[in-house]
């Protein structure tokens, strides 16, 4: 699975919106806060509105806001409105691929995989996130604290 800049940017910037709530937050707002290129969140913002993931409003209380609950909008959702399908093979979505010959046996691995990123990212809702940012999907998908004894999850050596 690859993480694009672009749906990067999109759960970044719903993480903000959602932050702000019941307030709004302005495109330059947020590329500032997060550091983000001002042109490409712009981008970014636009496709989440056309798919129904934030309203946009204008006048005094002008800035982006989230089109429904923080606790109704999942990391999958946004990461398939950005970019599709979560997992590919050769460019394809994965139940698309098929195999001949020794590798028959692939084309489960593959939707075995699919299946464990979508049910994680589908398991995580901005609200999770917002309340625990240290948040970990377990084995089972369920939500546990990000473990310090692990140097792999916790960046320490």
């Amino acid at each position: 699975m690859h993480i694009s800049v672009r749906a990067d940017y999109a759960i970044r910037a719903m993480l903000a919106i959602a932050a702000a709530e019941p307030g709004r937050i302005t495109a330059s707002e947020l590329a500032h806060s997060e550091r983000m290129s001002i042109g490409s969140l712009q981008t970014v913002l636009l496709e989440l509105r056309r798919v129904g993931l934030v309203h946009s409003h204008r006048g005094t209380e002008r800035g982006y806001g989230l089109a429904r609950p923080a606790a109704a909008i999942t990391v999958g959702e946004i990461l398939r409105a950005m970019n599709g399908a979560l997992t590919t093979v050769r460019g394809l979505p994965t139940g698309q691929a098929t195999y001949d010959g020794v590798g028959r046996g692939l084309r489960k691995v593959w939707l075995s995989v699919d299946d464990a990123v979508n049910a994680i990212v589908d398991r995580a809702t901005l609200a999770d996130l917002l309340a625990d940012p240290g948040l970990e999907l377990d084995d089972d998908h369920r939500s546990t604290p990000l473990s310090t004894a692990d140097p792999r999850r916790t960046g320490s050596p």
